[in-house]
């Protein structure tokens, strides 16, 4: 449906965009994901016709972008501020695209009214002024206003910005929900990781004007292809890493790491090594396979306990003890307690069990932090 090729972009001297290469498909929503000034932004608008690529061809449904003006692309916008229209009524609102587009009255009442329902507002809010809606409620005008048209894409560019957490975690979902129901091939911008899980089939994760990753939300949350991505989701846990290749394992600060691989990388190859907080199961007492470790904090937060610990790996790893942040089920946490002879107090001793299937090797390292008595050089850039 819509085909990006080695797309650049700069301002002045600042490389934005740095050749972008991107498929999305026909009814897909894709989430662009990623920090300020990554390009995200600046992305959508070359797609929109906002902003003017350096280089490259955007293409949608076998049409050349380069000079197609912004108003006969047939695309639908919305920003976080919602643009709605304060001296116009809801049902105006909805219909100005139409309007712009020279629909007769007949079709404009129907397709306004259609769009309410979809939105789930009462027909009678179509003579209500923006004035009297609430956050969420001009947020849903402003994605009605935006689908009227019947675009061939949507363009959402942190549509819920504004909105405080708990209205935000209904609205994703609703968001999800509509643009599924129409059909339309979307593309939303933000970066808040949670929108993007629940918003996008596919999320493109961007940094410094290149995709670091694309695929499902699924996948690059549990399968996180470099550091940069990881830390981004929030992963704290890297470490560093050097293939070992006389033994076929990977040489940590906890000791040697076997994980499954499709192919062994070159021997000496120095990646990070990133451990999902859920991989871990905390015991009172000694177990086969667990490390000694000592507790650092603990934080309840309703479901899951935040454990931060200084685990310490076989004698002479380098860098050992390292710190860890582990997210423990909270009942699981009370029982190692109760388990526990003293109770778990900052430095109480106790034993960490790390399953090795919630652990993976990413690239690079983005600037790993300073893990307890060892500073970590940059691994790759």
């Amino acid at each position: 449906m819509l085909t990006i090729t080695d797309v650049r972009k700069s301002f002045d001297a600042q490389v934005v965009l740095d050749g972008i290469d991107l498929t999305i498909a026909a009814g897909e929503i894709v989430c662009f994901l990623g920090p300020s000034g990554c390009g995200k932004t600046t992305l959508l608008r070359i797609i929109a016709g906002l902003e003017q690529a350096d280089a490259g061809r955007v293409v949608c449904q076998g049409q050349d972008l380069a000079h197609v003006p912004v108003h006969t692309r047939n695309f639908g916008l919305m920003f976080q501020d919602f643009a709605l229209f304060p001296h116009r009524s809801v049902g105006q609102n909805i219909a100005f695209g139409l309007r712009m587009a020279g629909a007769d009255r007949a079709t404009i009442a129907a397709r306004v009214a259609e769009m309410l329902d979809l939105i789930d507002l009462p027909a009678g809010y179509a003579n209500r002024t923006i004035f009297e809606l609430s956050g969420g409620e001009r947020q849903r005008v402003a994605l009605a206003r935006s689908l009227a048209p019947n675009p061939r894409l949507l363009m959402l560019d942190e549509p819920l910005g504004n909105l405080d957490r708990a209205l935000r975690e209904t609205l994703m979902v609703e968001l999800r929900r509509i643009i599924k129901q129409v059909g339309v091939t979307a593309i939303y911008v933000t970066h808040d990781q949670e929108e993007a899980y629940a918003v996008a089939d596919r999320i493109v994760i961007m940094n410094r004007g290149h995709i670091e990753q694309i695929g499902p939300p699924q996948e690059v949350y549990t399968a996180p292809a470099t550091a940069f991505v990881a830390r981004f989701l929030g992963f704290e846990n890297l470490l560093p890493a050097t293939f070992d290749g006389e033994h076929g394992q990977w040489q940590t600060p906890l000791g040697p790491v076997t994980l499954p691989a499709a192919a062994a990388p070159e021997a000496g190859r120095t990646c990070a090594l990133l451990i999902h907080p859920q991989a871990a199961t905390l015991h009172a007492v000694p177990v086969a396979g667990a490390l000694p470790a000592t507790l650092v904090a603990h934080s309840f937060r309703g479901d899951h306990v935040e454990v931060t610990v200084a685990v310490t790996g076989p004698d002479g790893a380098p860098g050992s003890p390292v710190t860890l942040r582990l997210d423990i089920p909270t009942y699981a946490f009370l029982q190692t307690q109760r388990d526990h002879p003293h109770g778990l107090q900052p430095e109480s001793q106790l034993f960490v069990e790390l399953d090795a299937g919630l652990m993976r090797m990413v690239e690079g390292d983005g600037g790993i932090k300073r893990l307890r008595g060892w500073e970590i050089e940059r691994l790759r850039d």
